[in-house]
Protein backbone atom coordinates (compact mmCIF):
# COMPACT_ATOMS: atom_id res chain seq x y z
CA UNK A 1 0.00 0.00 0.00
CA UNK A 2 1.42 3.36 -1.01
CA UNK A 3 1.87 6.23 1.41
CA UNK A 4 -1.21 8.12 0.27
CA UNK A 5 -3.53 5.15 0.67
CA UNK A 6 -1.96 4.29 4.02
CA UNK A 7 -2.78 7.84 5.11
CA UNK A 8 -6.36 7.47 3.82
CA UNK A 9 -6.79 4.20 5.72
CA UNK A 10 -5.45 5.77 8.91
CA UNK A 11 -7.76 8.74 8.39
CA UNK A 12 -10.72 6.37 7.94
CA UNK A 13 -9.92 4.47 11.15
CA UNK A 14 -9.55 7.80 12.97
CA UNK A 15 -12.97 8.92 11.70
CA UNK A 16 -14.57 5.70 12.91
CA UNK A 17 -12.99 6.15 16.34
CA UNK A 18 -14.08 9.78 16.66
CA UNK A 19 -17.66 9.01 15.58
CA UNK A 20 -17.86 6.14 18.06
CA UNK A 21 -16.68 8.44 20.85
CA UNK A 22 -19.19 11.12 19.82
CA UNK A 23 -21.99 8.52 19.89
CA UNK A 24 -21.27 7.37 23.46
CA UNK A 25 -24.61 7.66 25.32
CA UNK A 26 -23.19 8.67 28.71
CA UNK A 27 -21.57 11.86 27.35
CA UNK A 28 -24.27 14.51 27.04
CA UNK A 29 -24.35 17.17 24.30
CA UNK A 30 -23.84 19.84 26.97
CA UNK A 31 -20.55 18.25 27.96
CA UNK A 32 -19.48 18.07 24.31
CA UNK A 33 -20.27 21.76 23.97
CA UNK A 34 -18.04 22.52 26.96
CA UNK A 35 -15.27 20.50 25.32
CA UNK A 36 -15.75 22.36 22.03
CA UNK A 37 -15.48 25.67 23.93
CA UNK A 38 -11.88 24.97 25.01
CA UNK A 39 -9.37 27.63 23.81
CA UNK A 40 -7.64 25.06 21.59
CA UNK A 41 -10.84 24.32 19.67
CA UNK A 42 -11.62 28.03 19.45
CA UNK A 43 -8.29 28.60 17.70
CA UNK A 44 -8.86 25.65 15.37
CA UNK A 45 -12.39 26.84 14.50
CA UNK A 46 -10.89 29.70 12.47
CA UNK A 47 -9.30 27.18 10.08
CA UNK A 48 -12.02 24.52 10.37
CA UNK A 49 -13.93 25.40 7.19
CA UNK A 50 -10.76 25.64 5.10
CA UNK A 51 -9.48 22.33 6.46
CA UNK A 52 -12.85 20.66 5.86
CA UNK A 53 -13.03 21.81 2.24
CA UNK A 54 -9.38 20.88 1.62
CA UNK A 55 -9.89 17.34 2.91
CA UNK A 56 -13.11 17.03 0.89
CA UNK A 57 -11.27 18.00 -2.30
CA UNK A 58 -8.40 15.57 -1.60
CA UNK A 59 -10.78 12.69 -0.87
CA UNK A 60 -12.81 13.40 -4.00
CA UNK A 61 -9.62 13.38 -6.11
CA UNK A 62 -8.52 10.07 -4.56
CA UNK A 63 -11.99 8.62 -5.03
CA UNK A 64 -12.09 9.56 -8.70
CA UNK A 65 -8.60 8.14 -9.18
CA UNK A 66 -9.71 4.88 -7.56
CA UNK A 67 -12.77 4.76 -9.83
CA UNK A 68 -10.52 5.26 -12.85
CA UNK A 69 -8.24 2.43 -11.73
CA UNK A 70 -11.18 0.09 -11.15
CA UNK A 71 -12.58 0.79 -14.60
CA UNK A 72 -9.15 0.33 -16.12
CA UNK A 73 -8.41 -3.04 -14.59
CA UNK A 74 -11.94 -4.41 -14.72
CA UNK A 75 -12.12 -4.04 -18.48
CA UNK A 76 -12.94 -7.32 -20.14
CA UNK A 77 -10.55 -6.59 -23.01
CA UNK A 78 -7.62 -6.01 -20.66
CA UNK A 79 -8.37 -9.17 -18.69
CA UNK A 80 -8.61 -11.33 -21.82
CA UNK A 81 -5.45 -9.81 -23.24
CA UNK A 82 -3.58 -10.49 -20.01
CA UNK A 83 -4.92 -14.02 -19.89
CA UNK A 84 -3.75 -14.71 -23.47
CA UNK A 85 -0.22 -13.58 -22.66
CA UNK A 86 0.44 -15.68 -19.57
CA UNK A 87 -1.11 -16.55 -16.24
CA UNK A 88 1.30 -14.46 -14.17
CA UNK A 89 0.35 -11.32 -16.08
CA UNK A 90 -3.33 -12.13 -15.56
CA UNK A 91 -2.73 -12.59 -11.81
CA UNK A 92 -0.92 -9.27 -11.75
CA UNK A 93 -3.94 -7.58 -13.38
CA UNK A 94 -6.26 -9.20 -10.86
CA UNK A 95 -4.04 -8.00 -8.01
CA UNK A 96 -4.13 -4.47 -9.42
CA UNK A 97 -7.92 -4.71 -9.68
CA UNK A 98 -8.21 -5.85 -6.07
CA UNK A 99 -6.02 -2.97 -4.87
CA UNK A 100 -7.98 -0.41 -6.88
CA UNK A 101 -11.25 -1.74 -5.43
CA UNK A 102 -9.79 -1.56 -1.94
CA UNK A 103 -8.69 2.02 -2.56
CA UNK A 104 -12.17 2.83 -3.86
CA UNK A 105 -13.75 1.57 -0.63
CA UNK A 106 -11.22 3.43 1.52
CA UNK A 107 -11.66 6.78 -0.22
CA UNK A 108 -15.45 6.45 -0.53
CA UNK A 109 -16.02 5.55 3.09
CA UNK A 110 -13.56 8.23 4.23
CA UNK A 111 -15.42 10.86 2.22
CA UNK A 112 -18.80 9.74 3.53
CA UNK A 113 -17.70 9.53 7.18
CA UNK A 114 -16.07 12.96 6.93
CA UNK A 115 -19.44 14.43 5.98
CA UNK A 116 -21.19 12.41 8.71
CA UNK A 117 -18.63 13.61 11.27
CA UNK A 118 -19.23 17.26 10.42
CA UNK A 119 -22.99 16.78 10.54
CA UNK A 120 -22.75 14.94 13.89
CA UNK A 121 -20.70 17.74 15.46
CA UNK A 122 -23.15 20.39 14.24
CA UNK A 123 -26.13 18.36 15.55
CA UNK A 124 -24.48 17.94 18.94
CA UNK A 125 -23.82 21.68 19.11
CA UNK A 126 -27.40 22.55 18.14
CA UNK A 127 -28.83 20.02 20.58
CA UNK A 128 -26.67 21.42 23.40
CA UNK A 129 -27.88 24.95 22.65
CA UNK A 130 -31.51 23.79 22.61
CA UNK A 131 -31.07 21.96 25.91
CA UNK A 132 -29.52 25.05 27.51
CA UNK A 133 -32.34 27.23 26.15
CA UNK A 134 -34.90 24.74 27.43
CA UNK A 135 -33.37 24.82 30.91
CA UNK A 136 -33.37 28.64 30.90
CA UNK A 137 -37.03 28.70 29.82
CA UNK A 138 -37.98 26.26 32.57
CA UNK A 139 -36.24 28.51 35.12
CA UNK A 140 -38.09 31.52 33.72
CA UNK A 141 -41.41 29.69 33.92
CA UNK A 142 -40.78 28.68 37.53
CA UNK A 143 -39.89 32.26 38.46
CA UNK A 144 -43.00 33.56 36.73
CA UNK A 145 -45.14 31.01 38.58
CA UNK A 146 -43.69 31.96 41.95
CA UNK A 147 -44.19 35.66 41.21
CA UNK A 148 -47.80 35.02 40.18
CA UNK A 149 -48.48 33.14 43.41
CA UNK A 150 -46.91 35.94 45.40
CA UNK A 151 -49.03 38.61 43.71
CA UNK A 152 -52.18 36.55 44.16
CA UNK A 153 -51.45 36.16 47.88
CA UNK A 154 -50.88 39.89 48.22
CA UNK A 155 -54.10 40.58 46.35
CA UNK A 156 -56.05 38.37 48.69
CA UNK A 157 -54.45 40.02 51.71
CA UNK A 158 -55.34 43.47 50.41
CA UNK A 159 -58.92 42.43 49.73
CA UNK A 160 -59.22 41.15 53.29
CA UNK A 161 -57.76 44.42 54.55
CA UNK A 162 -60.30 46.38 52.49
CA UNK A 163 -63.21 44.39 53.90
CA UNK A 164 -62.07 45.00 57.52
CA UNK A 165 -61.82 48.82 57.37
CA UNK A 166 -65.52 49.66 57.81
CA UNK A 167 -65.37 50.52 61.55
CA UNK A 168 -62.78 53.36 61.38
CA UNK A 169 -63.29 57.01 60.73
CA UNK A 170 -64.90 57.84 57.42
CA UNK A 171 -62.18 60.16 56.21
CA UNK A 172 -59.32 57.84 57.07
CA UNK A 173 -61.29 54.91 55.65
CA UNK A 174 -61.82 56.67 52.32
CA UNK A 175 -58.14 57.64 52.02
CA UNK A 176 -56.95 54.17 52.95
CA UNK A 177 -59.46 52.57 50.63
CA UNK A 178 -58.30 54.68 47.69
CA UNK A 179 -54.67 53.77 48.37
CA UNK A 180 -55.54 50.13 48.66
CA UNK A 181 -57.56 50.24 45.47
CA UNK A 182 -54.65 51.84 43.64
CA UNK A 183 -52.31 49.18 44.98
CA UNK A 184 -54.76 46.46 43.99
CA UNK A 185 -54.96 47.82 40.45
CA UNK A 186 -51.19 47.97 40.28
CA UNK A 187 -50.89 44.40 41.50
CA UNK A 188 -53.52 43.27 39.01
CA UNK A 189 -51.54 44.86 36.18
CA UNK A 190 -48.37 43.17 37.39
CA UNK A 191 -50.22 39.87 37.69
CA UNK A 192 -51.50 40.21 34.12
CA UNK A 193 -47.95 40.88 32.85
CA UNK A 194 -46.64 37.90 34.76
CA UNK A 195 -49.45 35.70 33.42
CA UNK A 196 -48.68 36.77 29.85
CA UNK A 197 -44.99 36.06 30.37
CA UNK A 198 -45.88 32.66 31.81
CA UNK A 199 -48.00 31.71 28.77
CA UNK A 200 -45.32 32.97 26.39
CA UNK A 201 -42.62 30.97 28.16
CA UNK A 202 -44.85 27.89 28.13
CA UNK A 203 -45.33 28.24 24.36
CA UNK A 204 -41.58 28.63 23.82
CA UNK A 205 -40.89 25.53 25.93
CA UNK A 206 -43.30 23.51 23.77
CA UNK A 207 -41.58 24.75 20.60
CA UNK A 208 -38.15 23.91 21.99
CA UNK A 209 -39.34 20.42 22.92
CA UNK A 210 -40.59 19.83 19.36
CA UNK A 211 -37.28 21.05 17.91
CA UNK A 212 -35.32 18.87 20.35
CA UNK A 213 -37.38 15.84 19.31
CA UNK A 214 -36.63 16.62 15.65
CA UNK A 215 -32.91 16.84 16.40
CA UNK A 216 -33.03 13.55 18.31
CA UNK A 217 -34.77 11.84 15.38
CA UNK A 218 -32.17 13.15 12.95
CA UNK A 219 -29.40 12.03 15.31
CA UNK A 220 -30.91 8.52 15.48
CA UNK A 221 -31.15 8.50 11.66
CA UNK A 222 -27.44 9.30 11.39
CA UNK A 223 -26.66 6.53 13.88
CA UNK A 224 -28.56 4.01 11.70
CA UNK A 225 -26.67 5.19 8.60
CA UNK A 226 -23.40 4.86 10.48
CA UNK A 227 -24.24 1.29 11.54
CA UNK A 228 -25.07 0.39 7.93
CA UNK A 229 -21.83 1.96 6.78
CA UNK A 230 -19.83 0.08 9.38
CA UNK A 231 -21.46 -3.19 8.29
CA UNK A 232 -20.52 -2.42 4.67
CA UNK A 233 -16.94 -1.69 5.75
CA UNK A 234 -16.77 -4.97 7.65
CA UNK A 235 -17.99 -6.80 4.54
CA UNK A 236 -15.33 -5.05 2.47
CA UNK A 237 -12.63 -6.06 4.97
CA UNK A 238 -13.93 -9.64 4.97
CA UNK A 239 -13.70 -9.61 1.17
CA UNK A 240 -10.14 -8.32 1.45
CA UNK A 241 -9.21 -11.12 3.85
CA UNK A 242 -10.66 -13.69 1.42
Amino acid sequence: MTFQWTAVAAFLYGEIGVILVLCLPFISPLRWQKIFMFPLWSKMAVFWNKMFLTIIVLLIILFLDAVREVRKYSSVHVNEKAANVNSSAFDHIQMKLFRSQRNLYLSGFSLFLWLVLRRTVSLLTQLAKEMASHAALETQVNDATEAAKKYMAENERLQEALSGKGNGKKKESDTTEEKLKEEVEHLKAELQKTSNAFHKAKTEVAAVKKQSEGLRREYDHLMKEFEQLQQSLNKAEDKKDL
